[in-house]
């Protein structure tokens, strides 16, 4: 299968998503742009779409093979993915493993304080509304997601965080939270969006050492290197550019 992109049709602060010659399938290429804040913060850092792509493709590869359906179909050069063509569900997946970040700033909690289970959460896509929090009552109400779709997330999003995980724990690293998008095609839901470190919360077990994109939220050093590192820690081989 070898699809190219043609007409743009969505861009996001980290990648852009492209047509192609045939209507069930589109191109995701990863940008090296970095933004923190809704985008008041914004950069642009070298290999990261590269690094983001090659990460991705390795944990979305595992997680299908752990039973999780994907819209993921394969790497097409170092920037490009291949996805099946899906309607996004407009209602983002959060999974908590660890207080940190806003839940920590909302709730009054010290970050690092491990929870007794995961915790899901849900919010509401908008880039104009800075994705709010909502409840699933919400959810359905307003017609973005079903109740059945909705579970079938929540489930989902469980079985990714438990083989995240497990990976990141065989490679010294806590995950803390992550968040996940999923789209509806031929009346099934399937994982449709990137798992990289610019979702995710990645702290080095023993020195909570963010490798993760707080390391540019909150000015802890070069993004760059600590993505370098964790291409490194992934692959366990130094990042090359092709």
């Amino acid at each position: 299968m070898t699809l190219a992109p043609t007409t743009i049709l969505y861009e996001g602060k980290a990648k852009q998503v492209y047509a192609t010659a045939d209507a069930d399938w589109v191109v995701l290429r990863f940008k090296d742009d970095a933004t923190a804040f809704n985008g008041v913060k914004k950069a642009s850092i070298g290999d990261k779409g590269a690094i983001n792509c090659r990460i991705s493709a390795h944990l979305l590869t595992l997680v299908a093979e752990a039973g999780v359906p994907t819209a993921f179909a394969k790497v097409l050069n170092g920037r490009d993915q291949l996805f099946r063509r899906v309607e996004i569900v407009p209602v983002e997946v959060v999974v908590r493993n660890v207080v940190a970040g806003g839940f920590a700033k909302k709730l009054g909690r010290a970050e690092g304080e491990r929870l007794a289970r995961p915790i899901v959460e849900h919010f509401y896509k908008s880039d104009a509304l800075n994705d709010p929090q909502i409840n699933e009552d919400a959810a359905i109400v307003m017609g973005w997601a079903s109740a059945w779709e909705l579970a079938c997330m929540r489930e989902r999003a469980l079985q990714v965080n438990d083989v995240l995980k497990a990976f990141w724990d065989a490679r010294g690293i806590d995950l803390i939270d992550f968040k996940l998008e999923f789209g509806r095609a031929g009346g099934a839901i399937l994982l449709a969006d990137e798992i990289t470190p610019d979702g995710s919360r990645l702290w080095e077990r023993g020195t909570g050492r963010h490798l993760d994109k707080d390391v540019f939220r909150r000015d802890l050093g070069d993004l760059g290197d600590t993505y370098r590192e964790l291409y490194q820690r992934v692959f366990g081989t130094e990042y090359r550019a092709e």
